[in-house]
């Protein structure tokens, strides 16, 4: 029987990690990924797991001591968020080029600046391209169980590489939902014993983690780890599917809501999509317009032929993006998601909109407009105001 529980999005996290028992911890506290850290620590002060945890003086030390821990053949976690990550960025790719199954726990924060503690995916679409699998959550059911889904995919030999699980700074961290619990027996079976194959403390092989590459080995050594995120395709969905049988909860690469007939389509990233299926809901009930969602949980791998083929009957589409690229152009969801588009040939009408950066509110009302001006672009194939922010306050009413 699950356990019926109310957690945070960062309490369900910490009780993942809990359940799972990782062999080592490095954290350095930062809001709002702060509370992990410290929950791990209660239980490992009152005897509930036999994690390590190694109190480091930075973030960068945080991912150091992680990969130190990953490379001598220790199942190794951390946490962090925002400008934590980006001192990590070093080690992000040190990370995914020495192919260490790391799960990194990722509350999204805006980076700065200007300071904001509140959530956007400025900190993980920066990183988009480090060589990390990352999988993203609406609610905090999501994020605990892509939590304990991340290990076997990481972990898995056609893979070996680091996941980040990504969740919004304090609309989930923060925010008590009602939660299904798996029981501690059956997280164990399905995550499994770790047992490297290859680590530094094998007193039986030598071997060399990191070594310089010289020009001769470098484009191999990416070539590799191109193929290790094309196989963790496979292996993302395998994993959800025996989390399925184990749960009865469905995840892929995405989610479809409303999308079999649907004539105008949003994609998403994270609790957003929450507000944007209560707008559908409303859209349809009160006009009957056939209006759908697909929800992004897998950025990398991204997903692109999937994504083209969900989208393929649609009239018109609007991307939202919680990140600015500052490409003068697109943000990095609206990137990938028209480039599939175009690569498949797409007729559908495309718009990219840029929204709650900062954790600035999006509402139903705002998705219900986001709705009639994909109905008015399908009709007038005029596409207006590509790259606008939903919610942005206008300078004309602005006090300074």
């Amino acid at each position: 029987m699950a356990v019926r529980e109310r957690l945070s999005g960062n309490e369900a996290v910490a009780y993942a990690i809990k359940q799972v028992n990782p062999d080592v911890m490095p954290a350095f506290p930062i809001t709002p990924s702060t509370e992990i850290p410290q929950y791990v620590a209660n239980y490992i002060a009152n005897g509930e797991i036999d994690t390590e945890f190694i109190h480091v003086e930075s973030e960068h030390s945080a991912m150091s001591a992680t990969i130190g821990a990953s490379a001598a053949g220790a199942r190794a976690i951390t946490a962090t968020s925002s400008c934590g990550m980006a001192l990590m960025w070093e080690e992000l790719y040190v990370a995914a080029s020495n192919r260490l199954p790391i799960v990194l726990a990722l509350v999204n924060r805006a980076l700065s600046g200007p300071i904001n503690i509140n959530a956007d995916h400025s900190d993980s679409m920066g990183a988009r391209d480090s060589g990390w699998i990352q999988i993203y959550a609406e609610s905090n059911q999501e994020v605990y169980d892509n939590f304990i889904q991340a290990f076997p995919i990481a972990e898995d030999k056609r893979v070996h590489l680091p996941v980040m699980v990504c969740q919004d700074g304090f609309i989930t961290s923060h925010g008590v939902e009602n939660i299904l619990l798996v029981e501690d027996d059956k997280v164990k079976r399905f995550v499994g014993a770790y047992e490297p194959e290859h680590y530094l403390l094998n007193e039986t092989e030598r071997m060399a983690l990191g070594p310089y590459a010289v020009s001769n080995y470098y484009m191999e050594t990416k070539r590799a780890q191109r193929e290790a995120m094309i196989n963790a395709r496979e292996v993302i969905l395998e994993t959800a599917s025996r989390f399925e049988e184990m749960t009865g909860r469905k995840y892929g690469f995405f989610e479809e809501y409303q999308m079999e007939d649907a004539e105008y389509a949003v994609v998403i990233i994270g609790s957003a999509a929450g507000t944007c299926k209560a707008a559908i809901e409303e859209i349809r009930a009160t006009t009957g317009k056939k209006v759908g969602l697909i929800k992004i949980r897998v950025f990398r791998p991204f997903p692109e032929e999937e994504i083209a083929k969900a989208l393929s009957k649609v009239k018109a589409v609007a991307i939202l993006d919680r990140s600015e690229m500052f490409a003068a152009t697109s943000g990095p969801l609206g990137a990938e998601v028209r480039a599939a588009m175009y690569q498949a040939h797409s007729t559908a009408e495309v718009v990219n909109y840029f929204y709650g950066l900062g954790g600035r509110d999006i509402t139903v009302s705002d998705f219900k407009s986001v709705y009639d001006n994909l109905e008015t672009i399908a009709r007038t194939h005029v596409v207006t105001g590509m790259y606008e922010y939903i919610g942005l306050r206008s300078t004309q009413s602005e006090e300074v």
